[in-house]
């Protein structure tokens, strides 16, 4: 995008973009710099399994195929399952791997099956499929989020996303809200704080990183209503999830659901 200096996005840390979507008629009910570009950090992941989900729909791929670890899957930085290079994990297991601990190794992994056996390949894909869907402030450079500062997106980008993934993807879309799952013996936590203290949310996806800052995209539903909100740049979790349910309260009065009471944690 001309005019943007990526390098410079730090700033915006702080500085939060928000959308609250309806997901039936993709009608905004509110909003706050929503198209600014902003670093996505993990909400990436959002574009991983979209695309995988896609690949599960054409036959391309199945949950259960093996899904090699390559040395270069295996050396992202942390969250990540640990993975050994020369081992695999199935296609459904680096899906929940990266619904509930964004574990950026699975990520990556799941990327170079669907990539061909390259990251980077997989990150034009997932560029080219944001065009397709109509994400204009959207740039992949990977399959995990980790930092790169051509790796761009927008709020209203990131809830144009996650609509067609709702939409479109119904048959997948109940992993967002697995609260664990147990890989190689051990349980991993859904890193979500939405699905415990937000009444009607059930997915989607946290993300992190220092010059990202503290990002989210959830959907609730309440007296079938669905709504999708998405916030960016926030400086802490806790601020995170109280905007993020100030928006979906505010947006559920306006399509008239009565208020729900939510624990005191987030006050």
């Amino acid at each position: 995008m001309a005019g943007f200096a990526p390098r410079a996005h730090a700033q915006y840390v702080g500085q939060i973009s928000s959308i609250v979507m309806d997901a039936r008629t993709g009608a905004v009910l509110s909003q706050s710099s929503p198209d600014l570009q902003r670093y996505p950090a993990s909400l990436t992941k959002l574009m991983t399994l979209y695309l995988a989900f896609k690949g599960l729909r054409t036959g391309q791929i199945t949950l259960d195929q093996t899904v090699p670890v390559s040395a270069h899957a295996a050396s992202m930085e942390p969250s990540k399952l640990g993975l050994v290079p020369g081992t695999y994990l199935t296609v459904e297991q680096a899906i929940l791997g990266l619904v509930t601990k964004s574990a950026n190794d699975a990520a990556c992994a799941l990327g170079e099956l669907l990539g061909g056996g390259s990251e980077d390949r997989f990150a034009d894909l997932m560029t080219g499929q944001a065009r397709a869907l109509g994400m204009t402030r959207t740039t992949f450079r990977n399959a995990s989020g980790l930092p790169d500062p051509d790796q761009m997106t927008s709020a209203r980008d990131l809830a144009l996303l996650t609509r067609q993934i709702i939409t479109e993807f119904p048959e997948y879309y109940h992993y967002f809200s697995v609260p664990a799952f147990y890989f190689h013996g051990r349980q991993v936590p859904n890193h979500d704080p939405m699905l415990r203290i937000y009444p009607g949310a059930d997915g989607l996806k946290t993300g992190y990183t220092a010059i990202a800052g503290r990002n989210l995209v959830t959907s609730a539903i309440r007296d079938n209503v669905r709504l999708i909100g998405v916030v960016l740049g926030a400086r802490s979790n806790p601020q995170r999830s109280a905007i993020m349910a100030s928006i979906l309260d505010d947006g559920f009065r306006d399509e008239g659901v009565a208020d729900v009471r939510r624990p005191l944690v987030l006050a």
